[in-house]
C-alpha cells in the first residue's frame, strides 16, 4: 500500500513563498523514516533538516514540491485555508504514484471539513486523514514537513542574497520588520517579495505615515503655522 503525507511551510510569513510538499512512500518504508529520526520539522535544527532532506527523497516512491510565490498568495481568491486546500489537491493530483491513504496537516479548525474538501478536489480515489499537528503524529507528514521547510529556507536564502538581511520573513521577527520599515522609508513602497494585504504591512505603513506627519522638535506643525 502507498501512503502519502502532505504539509506546508511558510503559511504565516509576510515575506517569501509558501511551500507545499507531498511525499509518497510504501507503507513498508514507514519504519525506515522513523529510524532516520524524521519528526516535526520545527523540532529539528536546520542542519539536521538539510541532512534528512536527501534521505527522505531517496526513500520516497514519488514527491511533489510546490513553491507558491507571494504574488500568487496575494492574488488568491478566497481565504488562506481555501487556498491551502486547493494547492494541497494540486500537489497530490500531480503525483505519478497515486497513494491509497493520504495524511494531511489540517489548516482548518475543523479537521473533518478540511479532509472532506481535500478529498473532493482529488482526481483519484484515496482515503484522506486530516489532523491538526499531523506532522507530529505521522512520520510521512513529518517527512513532507521537513522537505517543505528546507525548500522554503533555501528560497529565503536566495532572497537574502538579493535584498540583504530580511530575517525569517515572519511578522514576529524584529529583523523582518526592520527590513520592511527601512525599505519602505527608502522606496515609498514595499518590495515585490511581500504578501500584499498582510496586516503587518498596513501597521508599518500607518506607523511611518504618522511619524512623517509629526513635526520635528522646535518645528511648527502645519496647523500651528496657519494659526488653527
Amino acid at each position: 500500500m502507498k501512503v502519502a503525507g502532505i504539509d506546508e511551510a511558510g503559511r504565516g510569513p509576510v515575506i517569501g513563498p509558501m511551500v507545499i510538499t507531498a511525499v509518497v512512500v510504501d507503507e513498508r518504508n514507514i519504519p525506515k523514516l522513523e529510524e532516520l529520526g524524521v519528526r516535526d520539522s520545527k523540532k529539528l535544527t536546520s542542519k539536521r533538516r538539510e541532512k534528512l532532506f536527501d534521505e527522505i527523497l531517496s526513500l520516497a516512491d514519488d514527491y511533489v514540491i510546490l513553491v507558491l510565490s507571494p504574488e500568487e498568495i496575494s492574488s488568491r481568491n478566497g481565504t488562506l485555508n481555501e487556498f491551502e486546500v486547493e494547492n494541497f489537491a494540486k500537489a497530490l493530483n500531480s503525483l505519478r504514484v497515486r497513494p491509497d491513504v493520504i495524511y494531511a496537516d489540517a489548516a482548518d479548525v475543523d479537521e473533518e471539513r478540511f479532509g472532506r474538501e481535500l478529498k473532493a478536489r482529488l482526481s483519484f480515489e484515496a482515503e484522506v486523514v486530516a489532523k491538526h499537528r499531523a506532522d507530529a503524529l505521522f512520520s510521512v507528514v513529518s517527512a513532507a514537513s521537513i522537505v517543505a521547510k528546507v525548500t522554503r529556507d533555501r528560497e529565503i536564502e536566495k532572497l537574502k542574497k538579493e535584498y540583504g538581511e530580511i530575517g525569517s520573513g515572519y511578522p514576529s521577527d524584529p529583523r523582518t520588520r526592520a527590513f520592511l520599515e527601512t525599505y519602505y522609508k527608502k522606496h515609498g513602497e514595499f518590495p515585490p517579495i511581500v504578501r500584499r494585504g498582510w496586516k503587518t504591512l498596513k501597521k508599518i505603513e500607518e506607523k511611518l505615515k504618522v511619524k512623517a506627519k509629526k513635526p520635528k522638535k522646535g518645528q511648527l506643525s502645519l496647523e500651528e503655522f496657519l494659526g488653527d
